[in-house]
This record gives structure tokens, sequence and C-alpha cells, in this order.
């Protein structure tokens, strides 16, 4: 099953025209060629879309291996130092790049650094050295495209089948080599819905300490924020409420995300949130993303369209979480995260305070401003895959309050043009964020009530839909030159104050034309 699995995927690649180099290759007496990591492993897990595709040649030597990519297609020559090849096929209609490497050892530095290794490549070195290399089993295994065999050394194949995340060789020596795979592992983890092997979860926790470290004599981490930010958004969104817990348990938490962590025994009124603290009404939101309320509420749903359409995610697909739609899963994920992490900076109380509950004032401004901060901090928007933007996802956290019916009833319609029909801000995300805020808020009584805002708001939002078609709304009646003309003013902070309330009078109905506008205007 397992031999029959690889070779449909080899057919694949055949068939998409990325191994006709293999021929030439194999020209050349003693070459063997293997399709090593990642490829393999989600071969063998039977993922309908794989998409890196990591080869390793050995028998030929690194410059006749150039000459024959050379002659079969496009090589990138920014890995050759390390005896790695970035290569397009010609007859490959897609265009995408293959990695195609010489086996290689590594010597680690032993300073813990993201990439702090000697690499020597070496065409005689055997595939089982190379494969020794590799953080974890279930990465190490390599499919022998000349004698169709899967070449498996360190029982990659076993943990697959028991669903174990587990280092090559020494848990501890693997981490010291690269602090970096201790959250690659969580990553896994999360993707796989692995458990982590025991000894391999011991050496996390005693080195996860590290992964804030500099570089001796240096102002430079070792584990750089480009590398945490990779990891940590791709656990997030695959799957975010194991991430929570793994990130916690494992102390990559405390490491990288501390503020977090005042929201544990961080009271809440019991009224309104009976499901318990700070922390774990977080966590029930991160748990509720994947609820069937949810995925109902929001399955493919744009809330601006007449009729439901679907959308293709810019997140990658994932075992863990296939409901997304357009939009920054990445985004909406953190905000969730972070929407309440100014409750333990604000909170008042009764016995200290003299309040008359638990209150906590402003605490959505706090979280967004402790968000923004830590987004950048970390530099999430240096992942290309999510476009991740901090000050947008701080937005969420800043406004995820404005679902209080009351508020709903007093915002101006020119305001929900602004949050809701407007490419600035992703008022879908907003929705989300305020359903599954509510959701996860658990009344003691009134239980239904706790949507009554989130509802009021989107019946807002389905009005002013009525007056122009989906997130199009009428052009305003007057621009500012036209406004300036009328009044016989000059350009100011005046014209854009009349034009707000021209709008808002528009978009209340209350003006129905260009003529009535240019009346309403003069009056002003």
């Amino acid at each position: 099953m397992q031999k029959k699995k690889l070779e449909n995927l080899i057919d694949q690649l055949t068939t998409k025209g990325a191994l006709a180099w293999t021929r030439n290759v194999y020209a050349k007496k003693g070459a063997n060629i293997f399709l090593v990591g990642g490829a393999v492993r989600d071969a063998l897990l039977n993922k309908k879309e794989i998409k890196d595709y990591d080869f390793v040649v050995s028998g030929i030597e690194i410059q006749e291996l150039e000459n024959i990519l050379s002659a079969s297609g496009k090589v990138d020559l920014v890995g050759k130092k390390f005896g790695v090849f970035k290569f397009v096929p010609q007859e490959n209609n897609n265009n995408e790049a293959i990695d195609i490497a010489l086996p290689r050892k590594e010597i680690s530095l032993v300073t813990g650094g993201y990439r702090d290794f000697k690499i020597d490549y070496d065409e005689q070195l055997s595939i089982k050295e190379d494969l020794g290399r590799r953080d974890f089993t279930i990465n190490a295994m390599a499919w022998d495209l000349k004698n169709k065999k899967l070449i498996d050394e360190f029982g990659g194949v076993k943990d697959l089948e028991n669903k174990i995340i587990k280092t090559v060789g020494n848990a501890y020596e693997r981490f010291e080599e690269d602090y970096s795979r201790m959250l690659r592992g969580l990553r896994f983890a999360c993707q796989l819905d692995f458990k982590i092997e025991e000894i391999t979860w011991q050496a996390i926790i005693k080195y996860i300490q590290h992964l804030n470290n500099l570089q001796k004599g240096k102002d430079e981490r070792v584990v750089p924020y480009e590398v945490v930010a990779n990891e940590l958004l791709k656990t997030f969104v695959i799957n975010p409420v194991r991430a929570f817990d793994l990130y916690d348990k494992s102390g990559a938490m405390e490491m990288l995300m501390p503020e977090l962590l005042q929201m544990k025994n961080c009271p809440q009124p019991v009224n309104w949130h009976s499901e318990g603290d700070v922390w774990q009404h977080t966590r029930l939101c991160l748990l509720n993303l994947m609820s069937d309320a949810f995925k109902n509420r929001f399955k493919n749903k744009i809330i601006f369209d007449d009729k439901v359409k679907s959308r293709k995610s810019k997140v990658p697909s994932s075992p863990r979480l296939r409901w997304t739609s357009e939009g920054q899963m990445s985004e909406l994920v953190m905000a969730i995260l972070w929407h309440d992490v100014g409750k333990p900076y604000k909170i008042q109380t009764p016995e200290k305070d003299g309040t008359d509950r638990i209150r906590f004032n402003n605490h959505d401004v706090e979280s967004a401003k402790l968000a923004q901060s830590k987004f950048e901090e970390l530099k999430l928007s240096s992942v290309p895959e999510f476009d991740f933007d901090p000050e947008k996802a701080a937005w969420l956290v800043a406004k995820h309050h404005l679902f209080d019916p009351k508020t709903v009833k007093e915002m101006k319609n020119s305001t929900l043009e602004k949050y809701f029909f407007s490419n600035r801000h992703n008022g879908e995300d907003l929705l989300k964020l305020g359903f599954i805020d509510a959701l996860s808020s658990v009344w003691q009584e009134n239980e239904k009530q706790r949507f009554d805002g989130f509802n009021l708001l989107v019946q807002r939002i389905n009005e002013l839909k009525k007056l122009g078609k989906g997130k199009k709304l009428p052009q305003a009646f007057l621009n500012g030159n036209e406004v300036m003309k009328i009044l016989k003013m000059k350009s100011g902070a005046e014209v854009g104050k009349i034009l707000d309330i021209l709008r808002e009078q528009q978009l209340s109905g209350k003006i129905r034309n260009k003529e009535e506008a240019m009346q309403f205007v003069k009056k002003i």
C-alpha cells in the first residue's frame, strides 16, 4: 500500500512533466534519485494536494548535475554552495520550482541558531546519512525512484501510523542544534493532529527558554523573528485551540507572548461569563472557530452578496481547518487570541475600586495597543503566505466591543459604510470576531440575548445594502470641490465635516438626489 501511494505520486509528477530531467541523470552510471521529506510524508498520509518536492541526487558530481539541469530547464544557483539547486523543468506546466540537492551532512555549531550549520555535500554520501540530519522521523523518509523502494531508516512510517512527532535520534541534541525545530514540532503536531512523543516533548520543555537567546557577542536573535513568525502563524491558523494549548504547556507562550498569560485567573462577571476567567474565554473563542454554529453562520458566505458564493482561500489547505473563506484568516485568529488581553490591565472590582461589578473600561483600546506592538515585534507581516497586516489585525481588536446593542443603535450610517463597505477595513472579519465573542460568552440567564448586538448590526448592514449593490453603495451626490464652490470656502477640515454630514443624510434616505444635496449644503 505504501509503495502504491508513492508510485501514484511519481506517476502524477511524470504526467505534469516534472520528472523529464531524471532521464538525463540516470544516463550517468551510478547516479540515483530520491524523493525526500515532506512530499513522501504527505503521500503516505494520502494528502490530495502536495506542493513542495525535494529530491536528492547521488553518484553525480555537482558541476555535471548543474549542466544536466541547465539543459533541461531553468536553474537557480542560489543554493549551489550548499549543494542545492532550485529547478523549474521545461516540461513543467505550472512553472513550479523543485529543490534538487546532492546528499549532505551538517555539522552543527551547537549555538541553537537557525541555519548555524557547516554543510558539506558529497555525491558519494549515502541517503541514510543525508536523512539522518533531518529533524523528525516523519520527515526523514525517501523514495528511491530507480528501485521503487521506500527508505525508512528511522521509523517514520511507524510514527505516521501511530500519529507521533518524534525527532531523528537524540531529541536534546536535535533541538540544541537548532532551537527553531521546537516550533516546527509544535506546528507538525497541530497540522497533523499528532501527539508529541514523550522524550521529544520533555526536550522541548527543557530548551524552549532558549528561543529568545541572542547570538554570542551580537544583538541578533539566535532564532530570528521571521522564523518565529512563520511557525507561529502556520500553527495557530491550522489548529487554533491546539496551538493555544501546546504553546502554553510547552512554555512557548511565555517566551513569545507572555502578555497573554496575564489572562489566567483574571475574573469576569459570572452572569455574562460563566465559562470562566479571561483565559478560558479566549480558549473557548478559539475552540468555537471550529464549531458548527460558526461554520453554519459563515461557511463560504460573503455577508454583502445577495447570493451565497464560494471564494478560493488564500490560506493553504490543511486537514484541520477547511472552513476558511477569502480574507486574512491569520489576522482573524490573532485578533481573537488578543482581543481581551487588555482586561487584566484594566480590571476594576467592587472590593478594590468600589465599582458596582467587575469592569474592564477601555480594555478594547488597551488590547489593541498591546496586540499591535506584539504583532510588530514578532514580525508577523514577514510571512508572505498570509500577508498579515498588524494594523488591520489590531483594528479588529480595537473594534470588537462595538457589538453592544446600544452602540449599534447609535452608530452612524457613515461609520457602518467605513467599517463594512470599504476595502480599508475587513468588516467581514470583524463580524466573525463579534459572533465568536458572543458565542463564547456563556450567560447565566437570557442566553439568546447575547447575539442581540450582532444581529442588529447585520440588520443595519443589510438595510444599507439595499441602497446599492453588494459592498458598492451609491456615490456621494457632491464632492469637496462642489461643496467649496457652493459655499465659496477654501479647502480645509470644515469641508470634510460637511461632506460627512451630507453623506450621513444621504445614507439615511433624507437626501435623495444632487439637487436636494445642494440645497442642504446651502442651509449649512
